[in-house]
């Protein structure tokens, strides 16, 4: 008799999808996702109705519901870009956030059995990781696996862990000009390994299979302004990602990297990502650089404080090569400034509470 499943932290996690289609793909998911909570964010025209399966608890917000709860701070949401994901980390109440796309539907591993992707990201989040001494056997808190001899005994509690980036199988997440080069190009490399990135070490993270603390390191997973009006789309995550990972260096957490996988089932349209990421292409020539060698002060504990700082220093160093990146650099500031309203994490309610004012 098969052992049924029990979901782990079923209240302590919100499921987090952006999309401008009927949800039919959750149908596939229900074994894993149903006994979740779920925030859609519909992307695009705010009076398109959006089916969601029967069964499923969710709440669903569009541009009209987010500009109604952050009033002119809704500028900082992206419009007609997946990089509106973000709202709904923002609204969310839970600890943790898991994030996938419409178009991944569920995996299965060389054994023929599908793969629970929810489940391992959660494993990978309640598991420490080693971003100050890389261990050969990658994850040695996997079982079967352990520190290999000359792993310093100082470093063998690891460090929290504050997000799990996942990977795909068929559709690999190519950039434009090498979609166009490779356009049968597929993933069927399963590899069964998850390990920690180095601390120092940048990656391109992506959105579509993702989970993350959000109490360690919500308040810098935002997307970035892309899409509609912006001259930029598609580097969205990839703009948290290296944003995340100097502040997860600065503050001592870890980010993982491997499983679990999902299938990726539609390729995006090379020419039209092509005009997206133009000048994204030129612009990461800079833009990484800049990220490889910023540094934030000791007077940054928190993540909020990080996260401004680094936008003070977007707007001095990139703000040269492109006025975007001024433009940028306000809406990251908006950003922190709208979660900590919506969250009641701001020193201003802080000293509310401190002077006996209820914070709403």
């Amino acid at each position: 008799m098969a052992t049924p499943y029990v979901p782990l932290l079923k209240e302590e996690l919100d499921i987090v999808i952006p999309t401008i289609r009927n949800l039919d793909f959750l149908e596939m998911w229900r074994p894993f996702f149903q006994p979740y909570h779920l925030i859609i964010v519909q992307d695009g025209d705010p009076n398109k109705t959006i089916n969601v399966p029967p069964g499923f608890d969710y709440e669903l917000y569009n541009r009209n519901d987010i500009n109604r709860i952050l009033g002119p701070k809704a500028s900082c949401i992206s419009f007609k870009d997946s990089a509106c994901r973000c709202f709904g980390y923002m609204v969310s109440k839970k600890k943790y956030i898991y994030t996938i796309d419409d178009d991944c539907f569920v995996a299965k591993d060389p054994s023929g059995k599908e793969i629970n992707a929810l489940e391992q990201h959660i494993k990978n989040l309640l598991c420490p990781s080693t971003p100050f001494f890389f261990n050969t056997l990658y994850d040695p808190y996997r079982e079967g696996a352990d520190f290999v001899r000359g792993y310093p005994f100082s470093l063998r509690e690891g460090a929290p862990t504050a997000v799990s980036h996942g990977l795909w199988l068929n559709i690999p997440d190519y950039d434009a000009p090498t979609q166009l080069v490779k356009p049968l190009e597929r993933n069927s490399r399963y590899v069964d390994a998850v390990l920690t990135i180095p601390k120092g070490t940048l990656f391109p993270m992506c959105g579509m299979n993702l989970a993350f603390d959000r109490e360690l390191i919500g308040p810098a997973m935002y997307f970035g302004l892309m899409g509609d009006g912006q001259p930029i789309g598609r580097y969205d995550d990839m703009w948290a990602g290296w944003c995340v990972k100097v502040i997860c260096d600065h503050l001592g957490l870890g980010v993982k990297t491997g499983l679990p996988y999902i299938w990726h089932s539609k390729a995006s349209n090379p020419f039209v990502n092509l005009k997206k990421e133009y000048k994204g292409i030129f612009w990461q020539e800079e833009i990484i650089p800049f990220f490889q060698s910023a540094t934030l002060p000791k007077e940054c504990t928190s993540v909020q404080k990080c996260y401004i700082e680094l936008s003070k220093q977007v707007k001095e160093k990139l703000g040269p090569v492109d006025p975007y990146f001024n433009k940028l650099a306000d809406a990251m500031v908006t950003w922190i400034e709208a979660w900590d309203e919506l969250n009641n994490t701001s020193e201003a309610a802080s000293s509310k509470e401190a002077n006996g004012v209820a914070a709403k």
